[in-house]
This record gives structure tokens, sequence and C-alpha cells, in this order.
């Protein structure tokens, strides 16, 4: 199953074998938050996306070292080489230290990723805690030749770095393009081509609240120096995955390759892996369009364009029914059908609980026992290709359709076997728990409430009191609860 497994080489357009490279080990790095605000959806939607391929690596046997940083210094408001530092920003506005913004903003990420059921990385290590790699790093870069300094700030030498290597070439862009599309921007700043970036900026003469020396004068490192820091440091020179949201292949993810190529003389990733955009019925997401929300929104339903809250795991699914390299589109009856989505997944998990066999041998059942051993090889085939969660759900959802014929006999276990169950049952189970990352969302014994409540509606029921059966199924109908009266017995369901 692990040489089957294929993901998107985004240098080549092309599906390639994931061949790790040092099996069965596995290193990927994930561009974590920047903690100056309240992490947003499209933070979240990249999160969850290598949440579930951190999860599904290790379902398949990998040993795999995730680590996700934290951005608590470097990263500049108008993300260039010029303005103030995000988190600097928000605590002068605050009248506060920056690391109380770091810590409250850190607290919230990680909150709301428990929300999502999302996995700790192995490792979330910080860029301030890595101040003297990245002085080392750039002190390397100088060496070579691929930087320079002016006024006590560092630029990486894009021009330089150009005689051998080819800058532009994750992303797609051409130098003469980028030079183009600059070119009156050329001698409005210390650097000596506008394409350069900031390895280290000078604090001097400015009010940067956060600063460190260096052999340049006191200052603080550029954002794109700390993930090829930390990504060396704790993956080593070349590691298998790199991933972000598609707004940072470009610069971000272009001038971390540049510069661990120049550092280090090889490609520092195998697969570059990026996350697609937010739409809210049709529309980019945007404050300014008054259509963006934060996750506490979602769960509370507080926002006008919001018909009513939808829980973490019903916006954990509705991300996961979408390619995490496609846009994706909220809007109201989206995330219903999602809702419905997620119930029927976890109603399905219920019924496997409860499913017995009828005791009565049968012939066994050929047609059907394929069927569910090829859908169950359909979920492995759809995460083999590139971690295609939307086709997982898909066949789990045709697996489903198994389950509920076994529980309304119209299908029995011993009609295709107790080999084919277990692998049924266990591949449901795994996929949608241990996979997906699903979980069901209950504070209570609710299968302890809803035994006592069925015992009173069958008691109701052979009693023949009708006003209190349909009283109770009222109710529970307003919980979004069914009853159903079956051969076997006496069943409930969440609605869909």
């Amino acid at each position: 199953m692990l040489k089957d497994l294929r993901i998107n080489n985004s240098l080549s357009g092309k599906k390639e074998l994931f061949e790790p490279l040092h099996a069965p080990f596995v290193g990927m790095y994930v561009c974590g938050p920047t903690v100056y605000s309240d992490v947003h959806l499209g933070n979240v939607r990249t999160f969850v996306s290598f949440d579930v391929i951190y999860r599904y690596l290790m379902h398949l046997g990998y040993k795999v070292r995730y680590v996700r940083n934290i951005t608590d210094v470097g990263h500049l408001v108008n993300d260039a080489d010029s303005g103030e530092d995000k988190i600097g920003k928000k605590a002068k506005l605050e009248n506060i230290e920056p690391m109380e913004v770091v810590q409250r903003y850190t607290q919230d990420f990680h909150l709301v990723m428990e929300q999502f059921n999302a996995l700790a990385p192995s490792i979330e290590p910080s860029a301030t805690g890595h101040i003297l790699e990245q002085i080392e790093l750039i002190q390397v870069l100088l060496e070579k030749g691929l930087a320079y300094e002016v006024n006590g700030s560092v630029y990486f030498d894009v021009n330089a770095y150009q005689v051998d290597h080819d800058y532009g070439k994750l992303s797609g862009r051409k130098i003469e393009e980028l030079l183009s599309n600059t070119r009156a921007l050329d001698g409005q700043d210390e650097k000596r081509n506008s394409v350069d970036f900031a390895l280290w900026k000078s604090a001097e003469g400015t009010d940067h609240i956060m600063r460190w020396n260096s052999p340049w004068g006191e200052g603080f490192p550029g954002w794109h120096l700390e993930c090829t820091v930390m990504g060396t440091k704790y993956l080593g020179k070349s590691f298998d995955i790199h991933g972000g949201g598609m707004d940072l292949k470009f610069p971000h993810h272009e001038c971390e390759m540049a510069q661990s190529i120049g550092a280090h003389e090889q490609d520092p990733v195998k697969y570059w892996l990026h996350t697609n955009m937010l739409t809210v019925n049709g529309q980019k997401m945007s404050k300014s369009l008054n259509n963006s929300f934060l996750p506490h929104e979602l769960f509370s339903g507080d926002h006008e364009l919001l018909e009513r809250p939808y829980s973490p795991m019903t916006v954990r699914f509705f991300m996961l029914q979408s390619h995490y390299a496609s846009t994706l589109d909220f809007s109201n009856d989206a995330l219903l059908a999602a809702h419905k989505g997620y119930r029927k997944l976890i109603n399905g998990l219920k019924t496997l609980r409860k499913l017995k066999g009828t005791g009565v041998e049968a012939e066994p059942n050929e047609k059907a026992i394929q069927q569910i051993n090829q859908i169950c090889d359909n979920c492995y085939r759809a995460m083999n290709d590139d971690f295609n969660t939307a086709l997982t759900i898909g066949h789990l959802f045709n697996l489903l359709k198994k389950i509920n014929n076994l529980q309304t006999q119209n299908l029995t276990i011993e009609e295709i076997g107790e080999e084919t169950y277990e692998r049924m049952k266990m591949t449901y189970e795994t996929f949608v728990l241990e996979v997906l990352g699903l979980k069901e969302e209950s504070n209570v014994d609710i299968e302890g409430l809803m035994d006592i409540l069925i015992q009173e509606y069958a008691v109701a029921k052979e009693e023949k009191n009708y006003d209190k059966v349909d009283a109770l199924r009222s109710s529970l109908k307003t919980q979004g609860i069914v009853l159903k009266d079956m051969k076997t017995g006496i069943d409930w369901a969440y609605e869909e």
C-alpha cells in the first residue's frame, strides 16, 4: 500500500509515486499562523487538510515528524520588506508586551485546533526561539555571495542566485516579469534590486519593539527566513513535504526555496502542497465585503450571513468534501448539506456498534462480498491519489449503504462472512474516526439516555398509549432524533 501513495509535485504538475527520502520516516513542515489576531477559516482549512495528511500517513505505517511553526516575529504588515511587524503593531495598539499578544493568540489557535479535532504536531517551534540559527544562515549566504548588507539590513541577492539557479520555478514566475512589474519601486529603497528580499532588517532609528543584537546591529529577521531554518533544523536539509496556503507559494515559499538551495546546494523539499482559497456564495472571502467570519461565529451562528450555528465537526466535514487544492465555497445550503452528511456517517458508526448476525446460515453472496471489498479498496485508492478526501467520503457513503442493508437485514452478516464484515467495519471506522478525524459531538451518554427513552416508548406502544407515543416522537424530533420501528426492534438515528 505504501508504494501506491501518490501526491502532486507542484514543481512538475504531474502525479508521481510518493517515495519518502528516508522510508519509513516522513518529514512534513507546514507554515503555521502569525499569532497577532484570531485564527481565520483560511488557516483552519489548511491545518485541517494537513491534519488529515498527517493522520493518513501514520495510518499507513509511516513514522511522521510533523513540524508546524508559530510566527511570532518578522511578518510585516504589508508582507513586504517595509512597515511594522504585525505583532509589534498589535502590541503598540494595546499597550502591552509583544509576547502577551503571542501568548493570547497562540492559545486561541490551539483552542480552535482542538475544537476541530486536529492532532498536535510533533514539534511546534517559534521564530523567536531560533534567532541564533537565523543569524547563522544569513552569515552562510553572505559568505557565498548570495546576500549583501546595507545600513544594518541584509538582503538576499536574487540576481546572484539566478546565475546558477532559477528563482521562480516553484510559482512559475519569470524573473523578467517580476522585474517589470516592480520597476516603479527601483531606487526607492536600499535594495540593489526590487525583487531582493530581507533576511535581516535593521531596527536602528525605528520604534520596532522586537529587536535582537546581530553582527549587523540591532534588528529582527525577515519573515521567510524562519521556515528555512526550522525546517532544516528539525527535518534536515532536504525533507519530504512542505505545506501551506496557496497565498504562500509566492513570495514566501519561493524565497524559502531560494534561501535553502543557496545555503545547502540541494532542493529542500520533495513535494510542495498548497491548499486553495475560500469563497462565500461565490465571492472571495474578505473583511471589506463583510463576508468573512471566524470559527466562533460559525459555531454560534452569530453572523448576518449565517442562518444557524454549525458545529466544528460539521465544518470539518464540509472542508473535507472538497479536495485541498480546490476552491471551497461557503454557503448556508452547503453547510446544511454537510451537517446532514456528517450525521449520516456518524449514524453509520452507531449502526456498526449494534450489528449482529441473524444466527441463520446462508449461502455466500459473492456479488455483495466483491462490492464491499472493492469499496474498501477504493477508500485507499482515493487517499493514495493526492489525499483526495472528497472521493474518499463518496466511497464511505457507498460503504454506508451496505451497512444500512445489514441493519434492515436486506443483507446479512452470514451472507458476506465474518472476514468481509470485519474488513468493512474496520475500514469504515478507521477512515471516519482515525483518518478524517471526525468524532461524535456529544458530552453526554446519549446511547444510555436513548435506551431509557426507547424503553418508555416501547411500553407506551404495548399499552396502546398513542398520545404518549406521538409525544415522545415529536419531542425527540425537535432534538434532531428520529425513532425507527423495525423488524428487529426499535432503534433511533440522527435526523438527516
